[in-house]
């Protein structure tokens, strides 16, 4: 798909309803965010506290029900080399497409949030992201190496590692923080290699052009907070009116209809199929 399109926006999903959702809106391929997944399932921020296990057991369900390939936030592969060796096999197993592994330290956190992100030294995520490639049973398998070494050592230093971890075989990286387009120039000049960005919904990021990121080589736009961003705010709207009207009757305008929903999940499929089978 990377070769025949060179350029695509992915937008990242959290749960079989998002992601249905984006699949019929023409998305060639969904990305699973590690954020909103614990968001989903845990209720609580991004904090390392979602297991591989958990991760893993959410979204395969979900990608068996999808005709798009799946990419899935893998953190920092949930420890040191074993896990790293178990995450890649049982996310390749499970029919993910392919996953991200980041150089923070674990517990990580979010690569968005403002204070520093300490980071492991580059030899030892060398170590990590070279076991990753040895794990996978097909070069298909898309390992993709991040780094989120620029928020405590700046863009230099992060697309060092970056260009250490593609020659160490991940398929292409991203540089947390390497948002506007002097910075993904630089990088790109660095790294030589299939970029990935991630958009936050605010400049400077969503001023980044298709033009643009396929002229730094990017490869994928990660739209991490599309749908839990779009979903919060909805919510917080239409709840917080039922809870001091009793009434959704102002907002209606903002939910769908339940043959809509309906539609989402497929139900005239799904009894078809029923009915085809008690004829």
């Amino acid at each position: 798909m990377i070769k025949t399109h060179g350029f695509i926006r992915i937008p990242c999903v959290y749960d079989g309803l998002s992601a249905k959702i984006a699949e019929q809106s023409g998305f060639p391929a969904v990305a699973f965010s590690g954020n909103a997944v614990s968001a989903s399932l845990l209720g609580m921020p991004d904090l390392g506290i979602l297991g591989m296990s958990e991760n893993l057991e959410h979204v395969s369900k979900i990608s068996k029900n999808l005709k798009v390939p799946v990419i899935c936030d893998a953190d920092t592969g949930y420890g040191g080399v074993m896990n790293v060796i178990r995450t890649v096999r049982d996310f390749e197993a499970a029919g993910i497409s392919g996953i991200h592994i980041e150089d923070q330290v674990t517990p990580k956190r979010c690569g968005l949030l403002p204070q520093g992100i300490p980071v492991i030294t580059q030899d030892e995520q060398l170590i990590k992201i070279k076991a990753a490639i040895q794990a996978r049973s097909s070069k298909d398998f898309y390992i993709i190496a991040r780094t989120d070494a620029k928020s405590m050592h700046g863009l230099e230093e992060a697309c060092k590692r970056a260009r250490a971890y593609i020659e160490a075989g991940a398929d292409a990286a991203i540089v947390m923080g390497a948002n506007s387009p002097d910075e993904l120039r630089y990088a790109s000049q660095v790294i030589q290699a299939p970029l990935v960005t991630v958009i936050q919904e605010t400049p400077p990021t969503t001023l980044l052009t298709d033009e643009l990121l396929r002229e730094v080589g990017c490869v994928m736009a990660l739209h991490a907070g599309v749908a839990r961003y779009a979903v919060v705010k909805a919510l917080q709207t239409v709840l917080q009116t039922l809870s001091e009207s009793g009434s959704t009757a102002s907002v209606s305008s903002m939910m769908a209809s339940f043959e809509e929903y309906n539609a989402v999940l497929g139900l005239d499929q799904w009894l078809n199929i029923e009915k085809h089978f008690l004829d």
